[in-house]
């Protein structure tokens, strides 16, 4: 969750810090105290696009400071943010939590850190994607869009359609790339007819020549050590002979250092004396290590190549790999890795006719595989549609909005004239796009027997910001945990309907972190946590600042949203009776 804002220069606001808590947290003050500031700047923690006019007049930059805890949330999501954090180089802090800031210059320029280290605005857009939602005034624009719209159906039908949309995804990834293929082979059949002819002449000489691995490094270490060949001889020899004795019949009566050592060991052994004895063992040991380098030096010698052809051979070898080396790679384990490559090129380059049919009756298999799963998934997302919209329109109802019915359309989306992607499903050729075959539209009726209309067309600034708190509160899961956010959610309502609202955002608040700013004191009432930005207009200079309430200044500020009666016993009664109400209220919802 948000655990803490620190806010510097933006707007009206020019130093300002809040903590934050679990449960509905609410924002409250007079018009025009910078209360919008607050969602502006988690905003900005969102990677959202800086914009220069929001620095405070006569600051050289604005700069805001969020606190995020990871505590509570889900594997899935710790796994998610603990991920980016280590792509980035960014580190948590001594308590754990997660520092993210944004800075604004007053010439637009725009820096990000995130746990300690510089990264692009849209890196904080990622980190703060599973941990924060905006819900700005402008937000409700997004609710029109039909991407957002098939996006918020996938979620609430989740368990049945995730699963349905990655073996879709599966087919149609097959289906492409077989399509794909087949087309660049029937496009290009002579030109990749020649590069096969090209390729299958280079493994051929490959093959002639037969490398192996590695074989180029030894041979220049075999070629090394027979350019020396005489003197690398004598020298073993030599040691050997001072090892082991002359194996010469003439040389008899020149000993070796083993016959000297086992004469040694044999004369403290026939010894009586305890000390020369004990010393035994040991010339035992250095005669053993040097039995074993006499035995090396041996081997080596019957190694070393007698007949006078040996480096000859070896350099011709030598003068052969490097005529492939020169063509294909720097060494020969990369002439290899070239050939294999080649290998699996030179199956990709088939273009005879059963290559083709082989290919094509892939393409078909995939694409029959992708239209079957298209249909099951159309047919999940259409079962999910008719459970979203009695859902939202359960919720509609109890938002005031009298026998408002939501509507969730799913239908196909057939495919154009130049389409990228047409499949045949069920008779007829469709966009087959990365989410799938269908089009989601949300369509909302005023009153019953009224004609359903994109929600874009028949509902109102606050008719929609109820639509989107209503499909909030339906989308909710119990493992979500992430900080809801909404400005002014209650804009145009009251009453009534305001209450709903407050409960609402109770409810929402069970499994979330919710942060609301509102006019409404029938909204505020439900608040776990109340603040409230304060104006103050000090020698000119207009500047607020957050602060949080007790209980009895909530009573205050409440008296003060209701009518502006903020020191009258009849503005404290009604304020206090508003508490005790929404207090019921939460105990029963």
């Amino acid at each position: 969750m948000l655990e803490e804002i620190r806010i510097d220069n933006l707007g009206v606001i020019s130093e300002a810090a809040a903590q934050f808590h679990e449960g509905l947290t609410v924002l409250t003050g007079e018009t025009g105290a910078g209360k919008t500031m607050i969602v502006t700047s988690l905003h900005l923690l969102s990677g959202a696009r800086a914009d220069a006019g929001r620095v405070r007049l006569g600051a050289n930059r604005a700069v805001v400071e969020g606190r995020f805890s990871t505590e509570g949330a889900s594997a899935r999501v710790v796994d998610e943010v603990q991920g980016l954090l280590d792509s980035s180089g960014a580190e948590r802090d001594e308590d754990d939590s997660i520092i993210a800031v944004r800075t604004v210059g007053a010439d637009g320029r725009s820096r990000a850190h995130l746990g300690g280290r510089g990264v692009p605005a849209g890196t904080l857009s990622e980190f703060t994607g599973s941990l924060l939602t905006v819900h700005g005034q402008n937000d409700q624009l997004r609710l029109q869009r039909p991407g957002e719209q098939l996006g918020a159906l996938d979620r609430f039908g989740d368990k049945t359609i995730a699963p349905l949309l990655a073996k879709y995804r599966k087919h149609r990834n097959e289906w492409n790339s077989a399509r794909t293929e087949l087309a660049e082979r029937t496009s290009r059949a002579r030109e990749l007819a020649q590069e096969a002819d090209q390729l299958t002449f280079s493994l051929e000489e490959i093959d002639r020549i037969a490398p192996q691995p590695g074989e180029d490094e030894a041979i220049v270490a075999d070629v090394r050590r027979l350019s020396d060949l005489d003197s690398l001889r004598a020298a073993a020899e030599e040691a050997k002979t001072a090892l082991s004795g002359s194996d010469e019949m003439d040389d008899a009566s020149e000993s070796g250092a083993l016959e000297l050592l086992s004469q040694a060991r044999s004369r403290l052994e026939a010894s009586t004396d305890r000390e020369l004895e004990i010393l035994g063992p040991r010339l035992g040991e250095a005669i053993t290590v040097v039995t074993d380098v006499a035995t090396d030096l041996a081997r080596y010698l019957g190694e070393l190549p007698a007949e006078p052809d040996a480096l000859e051979s070896l350099l011709s070898r030598q003068a052969e790999l490097r005529t492939l080396t020169r063509k294909y790679a720097a060494d020969v384990n990369g002439v290899l890795d070239w050939a294999q490559q080649a290998r699996e090129r030179l199956q990709y380059l088939d273009v005879s006719s059963d290559a083709l049919s082989e290919l094509s009756r892939k393409v078909e298999e995939s694409a029959a595989a992708t239209a079957q799963m298209a249909v099951k998934l159309s047919e999940a997302r259409r079962k999910a549609a008719a459970r979203l919209s009695k859902a939202v329109s359960a919720e509609l109802a109890g938002l005031a909005m009298g026998r408002a019915q939501l509507e969730v359309a799913v239908s196909t989306r057939l495919a154009g004239p130049q389409d990228s992607a047409p499949l045949e499903v069920l008779g007829e050729v469709v966009h087959a796009g990365s989410t799938g075959v269908d089009e989601v539209e949300f369509r909302l009726s005023a009153h019953s027997g009224a004609q359903a209309l994109p929600i874009g067309k028949s509902a109102s600034g606050g008719e929609l910001s109820r639509v989107m708190l209503a499909l909030e509160v339906v989308l909710a899961g119990p493992d979500s945990g992430a900080t809801m956010v909404f400005d002014e959610v209650d804009a145009g309502v009251g009453g009534r309907a305001a209450v709903e609202i407050g409960k609402r955002l109770a409810r929402l608040a069970r499994t979330h972190q919710v942060i609301v700013v509102t006019h409404l004191p029938q909204v505020a009432a439900f608040a776990d946590t109340h603040l409230v930005v304060d104006k103050s207009d000090a020698y000119g200079v207009v500047s607020s600042g957050v602060r949080t309430l007790s209980d009895d200044q909530r009573v205050v500020e409440l008296a003060r949203m209701l009518a502006g009666l903020d020191d009258t016993e009849t503005g404290r009664a009604h304020a206090e009776e508003l508490l005790a109400t929404a207090n019921a209220e939460r105990a029963v919802t």
